[in-house]
């Protein structure tokens, strides 16, 4: 089933088609994901939900380029990421998804500018202004903290500056797993507006896993991927 729709001659911000992982331990044959298509259109908010192990972090991984489908294939505004070079994939992901997984996603031994500045320069983004940098750290309440190291930040704070990074390549799409769930009530407000900041001018699309009810509120559309098949 594909759920959602695009504008006619507009890229979708995601496009993905059929998507079928198994995984192999001995004789076990496990499907993680059975057939899922799906779209989001640039300036869409889709929240995704599920209990465990009905196949989020499987999706999530299909869709950045971070694993690759059995079937089915997956474009970014466009351009085709699945069945490709893990060099060609990795090249679309810098520039076109920001990814926000459960896992850390900040480089140990650099600061928070310089986790920023490393993405948008993997991303193609040479040269980025200092005030760039400023600008998207006051956005996620961290500029003060520019040059903190993730070990010097609360939980709350890495969550965010986590966000920042994943923002840094200004991408056409942004993957998040539970990208509020350690943030108290108000920061996961303004996060929330930050990102609907970020799609307003209809060129990015997000798409997130959660459980929270004010991500579920503010969603346009919430599907649920249930033993691997996703329905609205």
């Amino acid at each position: 089933m594909d759920v959602g729709t695009v504008s006619a001659g507009t890229a979708p911000a995601l496009d993905a088609r059929e998507l079928y992982r198994f995984y192999r331990a001995g004789e076990e044959e496990t499907l993680a994901l059975r057939g899922v298509s799906l779209t989001v259109a640039p300036g869409e908010l889709v929240a995704v939900v599920g209990p465990s192990g009905s196949g989020k972090s499987t999706l999530l991984a299909c869709l950045a380029g971070l694993d690759e489908p059995a079937g089915g294939s997956v474009r970014i505004a466009g351009e085709r990421i699945s069945h490709r070079p893990e060099a060609e994939r990795a090249g679309i992901r810098a520039r076109r998804i920001g990814i926000l997984l459960q896992t850390e996603n900040l480089i140990a031994h650099l600061d928070v500018a310089r986790n920023i500045r490393l993405a948008r320069t993997a991303a193609g983004r040479h040269g980025t202004p200092a005030q760039d940098i400023d600008v998207l750290l006051d956005q996620v309440g961290l500029l003060g903290r520019a040059h903190a190291l993730p070990r010097e930040l609360a939980g709350g704070e890495v969550a965010r500056a986590a966000l920042a990074v994943a923002l840094a390549n200004d991408p056409d799409l942004l993957l998040a797993d539970e990208p509020t769930g350690e943030l108290d009530g108000s920061t996961e407000h303004r996060i929330l507006e930050l990102l609907r900041a970020r799609g307003s001018d209809g060129r990015r699309g997000v798409l997130l896993v959660t459980h929270s009810t004010a991500v579920l509120a503010g969603a346009d559309r919430v599907l649920t991927l249930r033993d691997g098949r996703l329905r609205a």
